[in-house]
């Protein structure tokens, strides 16, 4: 019984948490490609489609822990391919944009209240990524501790993003905006092949 009542909890948890995840990446997804568009910097659209990806991938695992068959190695396996998925989407897209951004040399304008926003979405995704992956590791929860992740990758994301742009401002190194871009890609590519292997490994069958 306190078994169940404690797992209760942390699924309960959980769920709060993604739901905070999905609250502040809704308004960062706006926030980022707005600024990103106004200073026509890549890095911060970029950043902004990253956001459209991970509230995807929060919305796999809302859907995961209130799913019926939570508990099994099917379901879970078909969350971490979604999830997985949405990696792959996002480099796809970041890479293109970025290889169209060197090919034309196209320059970012300064945007410091871009950078103000990147400095406080570093500590917001720290924080949410920490909690979800403790949680995610006490309930057993492989989809949530993949999709914590994703949180934590965000904030070193938005760290990346964030030196581009200010190197950018400082130097006039043009090239650092898209190479920031290209960071992103990379690390979605990295995550994307995890999640992957985790949900083969759920689909073995049994020996």
């Amino acid at each position: 019984m306190d078994g169940d009542r404690t797992r209760g909890q942390l699924e309960t948890r959980g769920l709060r948490l993604e739901y905070l995840t999905i609250a502040w990446n809704t308004i960062e997804m706006f926030v980022s490609i707005g600024l990103g568009i106004a200073s026509r910097s890549l890095a911060l659209v970029a950043f902004g489609l990253d956001t459209m990806v991970e509230l995807f991938a929060s919305g796999v695992v809302v859907w995961h822990l209130r799913h019926p068959g939570r508990d099994s190695d099917h379901i879970t396996a078909q969350a971490l391919r979604l999830v997985a998925g949405a990696f792959f989407f996002l480099a796809l897209v970041v890479t293109a944009g970025a290889l169209w951004a060197i090919s034309t040399s196209a320059t970012a304008d300064e945007s410091p209240i871009g950078i103000a926003y990147l400095a406080l979405t570093v500590v917001v995704m720290l924080s949410l990524g920490a909690a979800k992956r403790a949680t995610g590791v006490r309930l057993g929860s492989e989809p949530l501790a993949a999709e914590a992740r994703m949180s934590i990758v965000d904030a070193a994301l938005a760290g990346g993003v964030l030196i581009g742009l200010a190197v950018n401002a400082m130097l006039g190194w043009w090239w650092a905006d898209p190479l920031a871009a290209l960071l992103v890609g990379l690390a979605a590519v990295h995550e994307g092949i995890e999640n992957i292997e985790e949900a083969n490994e759920l689909s073995k069958p049994a020996d």
